[in-house]
């Protein structure tokens, strides 16, 4: 029996006890296989799927490295049915390949006879497939790639898709990396710079795999591995990204770091709709639907793409997806800090972008110094009488809205904006009135949904300038702003119990800070109500990439002074 930190359980469970001295080297060995589930102080709890294992297939990742895993960090033998389980599980990956035959076109092959047969015979199957050809090999409709490949990962047989991709229209662009003389696009100042090993790496194995998703922490640098990524394939590049404040940021983004100039990138939103080389368009604009129709997803399609980038990948819409089915051949890179999706479609993105090519755990690249430190703090609030008596009769669609907007949450907040003084400091919520209350109380400005895209920008460039020291921000600033001096958050309240929500608002804070300042993540949690109980679901993906939340009484918030501390600690 070894004495390892992972219990390894028949129904397909793993335990993590997070004190062990390999705790966190067996974390990361796990993580490419297993999802969190539940993360209390001292054990935490891992679940076995399909789709994690076939992920790890897809990115080279074998049943015996799998199964060397589990009896190496194990502290009791691992069950043998289990170990079978995930090697037959696993083999069932790439066992139907979809290749380019010269003569018939698209084909599924497979290596397992049975298997062929089984999958011509499923209903749904059937009318996506042309004649046989063979024992092994059956022509495939071209247009049906995408939806054939969907409905092989539900049938429990996944699809490797070798059938390669068109090149797309030509256009050179170039990385401008190197040059300590370099300027952007304001004329300012680059200086030299280069993709950082993380990155490169990245982009070899997007690449290597053809389409596929990149996993990195927010703060990391997902734009420059998309940049990359143009330069390598130098096609024509539609970037789909999640608002127009982001498309801008990305565009300015590129000037500064590519070949390519204002009038090779053309932005696709409510107020432009330029179609260029190189098109930045958002997910808004192109699920808007007129008459039952989505007049603007023939962007997607009535251009000749050479690559396709998902930015937020973990956002993409219902529509998208549709799209998507249609666009198999031509190379799709996702980008997000986490693939955790809260309708469940996790599949779709394997099926559909493309399986997960690279991951880089967030404390990994913390350690190299690219992304801050952070110090994560659930503050915990007792409502009052009333509250707590109106919280207790409320109807159960009523009753996070009443916790979670608790007015003794603003006066927590107020302490800590004190306390933080002189800091570049966010406090995010979900309710509009609670958020108009406390943009009041802190005299700060306030950036909603109804906020103008102009004046949203002048605020984000205020705030990053130092001009404004405190910002409150609605939802809208969850995904793809980049706020690099910020240092502290304060969340007063969430989309209920969403992980990726809780990874992006920390992910806010992780630019590196110029005088090496550890990051502050406070989020403001009423005790007993289903306030607590989303935040516990909040913070799985969080405590899977190896943060700990500290716990502290709203009475015992510290006063002014407690931002100066570098060493994760509060003074």
């Amino acid at each position: 029996m070894n004495d390892g930190p992972l219990i390894v359980q028949s129904d397909k469970t793993i335990l993590l006890e997070t004190g062990h001295p390999q705790a966190t080297e067996a974390r990361h060995a796990i993580a490419a296989f297993a999802e969190l589930e539940r993360a209390p102080e001292h054990m935490h709890s891992y679940r076995i799927t399909p789709l994690g294992l076939w992920n790890a297939r897809a990115a080279g990742l074998d049943a015996e490295q799998v199964l060397d895993t589990l009896l190496r960090y194990s502290r009791f033998p691992v069950p043998h049915p289990l170990l079978i389980d995930i090697a037959e599980t696993m083999s069932r990956y790439g066992r139907l390949r979809l290749e380019k035959d010269p003569i018939h076109g698209l084909v599924m092959r497979t290596t397992d006879f049975p298997v062929l047969e089984e999958v011509m015979h499923a209903k749904k199957i059937a009318p996506l497939l042309g004649p046989r050809i063979d024992a092994e090999t059956v022509v495939v409709h071209s247009s049906q790639r995408g939806e054939l490949k969907q409905l092989l990962l539900k049938a429990g047989w996944p699809a490797e898709d070798l059938a390669g991709y068109v090149d797309g229209t030509p256009h050179p662009i170039a990385l401008t990396s190197g040059d300590a003389d370099a300027v952007d696009g304001s004329g300012a100042t680059l200086g030299a710079w280069s993709l950082r090993p993380y990155q490169a790496m990245a982009v070899d194995n997007f690449w290597a795999g053809g389409s596929g998703v990149v996993v990195l922490p927010c703060g990391a640098g997902k734009t420059i591995v998309g940049a990359a990524a143009m330069a390598v394939s130098g096609t024509t590049t539609l970037i789909l990204v999640t608002n127009t404040v982001s498309a801008r940021q990305w565009k300015a983004e590129l000037l500064k770091r590519t070949s390519l100039t204002e009038a090779e990138i053309g932005e696709y939103s409510g107020a432009a709709k330029e179609v260029r080389p190189v098109t930045i368009a958002t997910y808004q604009v192109l699920t808007t639907r007129r008459g039952g129709l989505f007049p603007h997803l023939e962007l997607l399609n009535d251009n000749d793409w050479g690559l396709i980038i998902y930015d937020e990948v973990h956002l993409l819409p219902a529509p998208i997806f549709r799209m998507t089915a249609d666009l198999q051949a031509r190379r799709r890179l996702g980008l997000t800090a986490t693939l955790v999706r809260e309708d469940g479609r996790e599949g779709e993105v394997f099926s559909l972008i493309g399986p997960k090519r690279y991951d880089a755990p967030w404390k990994d690249i913390e350690a190299q110094g690219y992304i801050a430190p952070a110090d994560c703090v659930e503050v915990r609030i007792d409502l009052p009488q009333d509250e707590r008596m109106a919280y207790a009769m409320a109807d159960d669609a009523d009753k996070y809205r009443l916790c979670a907007t608790s007015e003794s949450k603003s006066a927590v907040v107020e302490r800590l904006v004190e306390a933080h003084s002189g800091e570049q400091i966010l406090v995010i919520g979900q309710y509009i009135d609670q958020l108009d209350e406390l943009a009041e109380r802190l005299d700060a400005p306030l950036i909603k949904g109804e906020t103008s895209v102009r004046k949203r920008q002048q605020l984000f460039e205020e705030f990053r300038q130092g001009i404004v020291k405190t910002l409150v921000v609605s939802k809208v600033a969850n995904f793809s702003i980049d706020l690099p001096e910020a240092s502290v958050a304060i969340q007063v309240s969430g989309s209920f119990g969403s992980r990726q929500e809780e990874a992006q608002r920390l992910g806010r804070l992780m630019r590196p800070k110029a005088d090496c300042r550890t990051a502050r993540f406070y989020t403001l949690v009423a005790r007993d109500t289903v306030d607590a109980d989303f935040a516990a679901k909040r913070q799985r993906f969080l405590a899977e990439q190896g943060y700990a939340y500290r716990i502290l009484d709203a009475a015992d918030v510290p006063g002014p002074g407690i931002g100066k501390a570098t060493d994760g600690t509060a003074e």
